[in-house]
């Protein structure tokens, strides 16, 4: 009768061990069938935890490669001003000559612009020397606005900011060879001689801010296609965030705008 009931059971490729069959022991059909049933949950055990490990390491993998798509560059967020000059505003006050190139090198490429003092002079030189003592370093692009512009310019230190807050230069006039067009690069103003330290790059046709005091002073001659890359998917600042920004530096706004991208250095090329 025993012989009988594990016949049927390997037959219908049951395990002995989950059923209740009162096998002798002694008995080497039975022993053998044990065997082989052992070895078979030995078997299903080791696919379960093969499976189970790819399971797992499918994810993080996949986890890996967005971060690397995503995260385009970890921003500097505590500082130690090595670069003193960066604070020495006063110092800052260089003629820039008539004409001169700057490459920005960022998390998307590098960019050269043109720029040309004759456009707007009070520009050209600030610019100048702002690249010249290092302050774009490690800038975010934080405002990017689809078909508008991105802008930057506030620091990523929050002393280096507030040293630079109040340093404001006059306006240039409007200048018919110079305007707001896609690549063209300019100061951002809060009204009448109030420019500082930011700037935009124009993506879209905004000549009604010519006559706003929005002059131009340079243009894009490099990498326009670069440009076109950089994020706007965070499009217009949320109220509070350029104050906060200015305050907190970028352990405030690599926060708050995760997927930004960054000035990594800017230079004066030939």
């Amino acid at each position: 009768m025993n012989k009988f009931l594990i016949s049927s059971l390997v037959v219908a490729g049951l395990s002995l061990s989950s059923c209740k069959v009162d096998a002798p022991k002694t008995d080497k059909a039975v022993k053998a069938v044990e065997a082989k049933s052992a070895d078979a949950v030995k078997k299903v055990e080791s696919k379960t935890k093969e499976v189970e490990a790819k399971k797992v390491e499918l994810p993080a993998k996949k986890v890996e490669e967005v971060k690397s798509a995503t995260v385009r560059h970890t921003p500097k967020t505590t500082w130690e001003v090595e670069n003193k000059t960066v604070l020495a505003v006063e110092k800052a006050t260089e003629k820039a000559p008539k004409t001169y190139k700057v490459k920005f090198a960022t998390s998307q490429g590098d960019i050269v612009f043109q720029i040309n003092r004759t456009w707007a002079p009070n520009g050209a030189d600030r610019f100048y020397n702002l690249v010249k003592i290092g302050f774009f370093d490690d800038i975010a692009m934080f405002r990017a606005i689809p078909g508008f512009m991105i802008q930057f310019g506030i620091h990523g230190n929050p002393a280096v900011s507030a040293k630079w807050k109040e340093a404001k230069i006059n306006d240039d006039p409007a200048n018919k060879d110079a305007s707001n067009t896609p690549g063209m690069l300019t100061f951002a103003t809060a009204g009448k001689d109030t420019r500082t330290t930011q700037l935009f790059i124009n993506l879209g046709n905004n000549a009604r801010l010519d006559a706003q005091g929005f002059t131009p002073f340079g243009k894009v001659v490099e990498g326009m296609d670069v440009v076109k890359k950089l994020n706007t998917e965070y499009g217009e600042n949320s109220p509070g965030v350029q104050g906060n920004f200015q305050a907190k530096g970028n352990a405030f706004i690599s926060k708050r705008y995760p997927n930004l991208d960054y000035i990594k250095s800017a230079e004066i090329v030939k």
